[in-house]
């Protein structure tokens, strides 16, 4: 449509109005002539009769309205290549079923042509809990936050919303598990596949090439017996008669059958097409996130593979249930785990538990939990990453204490080993323990720490005393004099 307008095309009308006879005038072209022409089948070489009918329903008294569409299979008359055609029947029923999908009717199971936005599954992500189709909207103060919806029983029964799963996380699996399934690898064994499955449609095709000749064989032997009777013997002949509609009617089974078996059977794929299917896994992931790729490429080159995923985020607590269903008819389930506000919801919270404790009761500090927690695949409930305020919350919440030198209680004066405790050395010198710290960072004081965050123990020889309680009184001199 807006190629026609920008090369400045005109389309020829003849108004309905004005005196007769009605003059043909060339006027811009616009989308309803547009799919007016490509749903006509006159441009297909047919005449055709019925494609729209009366609807009593939808009849006001005194008026013309109230017709509808037919679907072309119901169509009254349909005479193809009546005519000469611009286009072939089988591209006119192309379009038509193209028109059909660009249309976004999710009701009726239409996924819409792709569109620009960045939700890689919009149109044919389909609602885990109540079957309809999921519809789109984007949140964020920018907008670029994609959320699946399905709001039919809202929309439709002011009920509550069925469920809402975020785009981002989703697609970003569905991505990696494409490129994966067109991997070359993958492509080169689903190729060997399709060779045993040649195979055996060649074998078939035999069977039935034999199945439908012993049929034509004996429509044919029931032809020639049904000439060769007298025209006298009319028992004889209707009888035969009889026979050879019979075998007739075997033979249009077979070949009916015959054309039901050929539309399932696997696609014939020659060498150049092997080569080019290895080549397409090579090239896809470039092509993929290049730039110049766009969102709706991305969709278009998704529902080549997949028909449409099914998303349920409530079956499982703390996990999305997706299921893809490929173009090939197969399916593969899927689970994502999913950001959640508290850790109620969370996935796996009760091994998550069981961790820290078990990292706390070997003595670990909580930032050294976090670290260990993200090394081994723990993500917190908001989907980032553990920090050592995550563990300290969590730890507080369900009661488990830091695990010290001195397990639980509170630090002594002076430690197995001789040492003095922060407690220790603020007693003995007669300071707080802030001043402790003050002169273990000063270099007064000599200490250490299993790790960050245990009890200090703390060097502190029996000549050094003397020697800081004299620096202490010193201290404390100067500052009253300076007062």
């Amino acid at each position: 449509m807006r190629y026609l307008r920008r090369n400045g095309l005109s389309l020829p009308v003849r108004p309905l109005l004005g005196p007769f006879p009605h003059e043909v005038v060339w006027r811009d072209a616009d989308s309803v002539r547009v799919c007016n022409i490509l749903r006509n089948p006159a441009y297909a070489g047919a005449y055709v009769y019925g494609r729209r009918q009366k609807d009593l329903s939808r009849c006001r008294p005194g008026s013309l309205t109230g017709t509808v569409e037919v679907a072309i299979a119901d169509w009254a008359v349909c005479l193809k290549a009546a005519h000469p055609s611009y286009i072939g029947w089988e591209e006119f029923m192309a379009n038509q079923r193209r028109m059909s999908d660009n249309a976004s009717r999710y009701q009726t199971g239409h996924p819409g042509v792709p569109r620009q936005g960045s939700a890689l599954l919009q149109g044919i992500a389909i609602c885990g809990r109540c079957g309809r189709r999921m519809s789109l909207r984007y949140s964020g103060p920018r907008a670029n936050y994609p959320v699946y919806c399905c709001r039919s029983d809202r929309d439709h029964q002011s009920a509550e919303l069925c469920q809402e799963v975020r785009a981002l996380p989703v697609d970003a699996l569905i991505e990696r598990l494409l490129l994966d399934a067109l991997a070359p690898d993958q492509i080169a064994i689903a190729i060997a596949a399709v060779g045993q499955l040649e195979e055996e449609s060649r074998q078939l095709e035999r069977q039935w090439t034999l199945r439908r000749e012993r049929a034509r064989y004996e429509a044919e032997r029931a032809r020639r017996q049904y000439d060769t009777v007298e025209p006298e013997n009319r028992l004889v002949a209707r009888s035969l008669e009889r026979a050879w509609e019979e075998k007739l009617r075997a033979v249009e089974t077979v070949e009916q059958e015959y054309a039901r078996w050929r539309s399932q059977e696997p696609l014939i794929i020659g060498a150049a097409e092997r080569a080019a299917l290895l080549t397409m896994g090579k090239d896809l992931p470039r092509i993929w996130h290049a730039a110049t790729t766009s969102f709706a490429d991305r969709k278009r080159i998704l529902r080549f593979i997949v028909r449409e995923v099914i998303l349920d985020k409530k079956r499982t607590r703390g996990r999305v249930w997706l299921k893809i269903v490929w173009q090939t008819g197969a399916t593969s389930e899927h689970h994502l785990q999913r950001r959640v506000h508290t850790y109620r919801d969370y996935i796996d919270i009760e091994r998550l538990r069981q961790r820290i404790t078990e990292l706390n009761h070997a003595r670990k500090m909580d930032r050294e939990i976090a670290t260990i927690l993200n090394q081994e695949g723990f993500v917190a409930a908001r989907g980032c990453a553990f920090k050592g305020e995550n563990v300290w919350l969590l730890r507080t919440r369900w009661g488990i204490p830091t695990i010290k030198i001195n397990g639980v209680g509170a630090n002594p004066m002076r430690w197995p080993d001789g040492s003095f405790s922060i407690q220790g050395v603020a007693a003995e010198l007669g300071i707080t323990p802030q001043t402790v710290f003050d002169y273990l960072a000063r270099g007064l004081l000599s200490g250490r720490q299993l790790t960050k965050g245990q009890p200090w123990q703390i060097d502190l020889p029996d000549e050094q005393i003397p020697q800081l309680r004299a620096h202490v009184r010193r201290t404390r001199r100067s500052k009253k004099e300076a007062s």
